[in-house]
């Protein structure tokens, strides 16, 4: 069996970024959905943080993930796990207050994850499924992780001594002693993807953010008999560079396509500008597809 691992969709990223949702939606229309179908993949697990705030959501933004992400499951019949994230949850010492109980648990496919960690079995492969440690939950859900015989955790966790994005390394948390028992530890929550080799933090689903550039995102998938874990690249890039020099022979000689920036967020590296109005004109191409058929 193959286990789609999706987390840190965050909806509603950037203060409910238009371009971030449509985004979003080309990444799920164009490649994770497509792959689910390919490889016959009926299980899905979401590491948390489904949404971006944690005190609300905007109206547009519950719109989009019903319409691009939610109801897509489930029209595919597709098991969907979901343990709940910090960015879930309304309160910061408890679970009980959670987005996914009051978005998606109402759909008939989707169980929710959110209390302590529970343990369920794929193809004969247990699994502890963890949910965003807070003070509430903290004392049953270390000891049962202490006492688990599963042989692969998959959660929403804070562990020391991971990059929460490339180059930051974290250094509060829970000890990496603390997951030793387990042959495996999936988790969200850092978005940069990062492993030593038994915790892999499988990063999140796309660019929010300029610390984000040329890092590698996407998902991933679990082969339930071999262990093997695949990503899955995300091609669709949020925040790309160009460079303008009008001095340049070659630069000006390039037929550029402008299309590549279409619903992205570009920053032009400005070495030359020796004439304002190719500077305007070149200017004025690139935010015509930033606006291009934008909802």
């Amino acid at each position: 069996m193959q286990i789609a691992l999706i987390t840190d969709t965050h909806w509603g990223v950037r203060n409910d970024s238009l371009i971030m949702h449509n985004n979003m939606k080309k990444f799920l229309d164009d490649i994770f959905f497509p792959t689910l179908e390919e490889r016959g993949i009926t299980n899905v697990i979401h590491l948390g943080d489904l949404v971006d705030r944690r005190k609300y959501i905007n109206i547009n933004t519950a719109r989009r993930l019903r319409e691009d992400f939610l109801q897509p499951l489930t029209d595919r019949s597709l098991d969907v796990y979901m343990v709940a994230g910090n960015h879930d949850t309304y309160f910061k010492n408890t679970n009980e207050v959670n987005a996914l109980r009051e978005i998606a648990s109402s759909y008939p496919y989707i169980k929710i994850y959110d209390k302590v960690p529970e343990l369920v079995t794929f193809d004969n492969l247990p699994i502890l499924l963890i949910p965003w440690i807070c003070d509430e939950n903290r004392k049953e859900s270390i000891s049962r992780i202490q006492s688990s015989n599963a042989p692969i955790a998959a959660g929403h966790l804070e562990i020391q001594g991971f990059e929460m994005y490339r180059g930051s390394i974290v250094s509060h948390g829970d000890d990496r002693s603390t997951f030793d028992r387990f042959d495996m530890v999936l988790s969200g929550h850092y978005h940069h993807r990062s492993s030593d080799g038994t915790v892999f933090y499988l990063g999140s689903r796309g660019e929010f953010t300029w610390s984000d550039y040329d890092d590698p995102r996407g998902f991933h998938i679990l082969d339930t008999e071999t262990r093997e874990l695949t990503f899955i690249e995300n091609p669709y890039k949020m925040f790309r560079k160009v460079r303008y020099n009008d001095l340049d022979d070659d630069f000006l000689s390039k037929d550029i396509d402008y299309s590549q920036f279409k619903n992205s967020i570009v920053k032009v590296i400005v070495s030359n500008k020796n004439n304002p109005l190719w500077f305007d004109k070149f200017i004025e191409n690139i935010e015509g597809e930033y606006y291009r058929d934008w909802e």
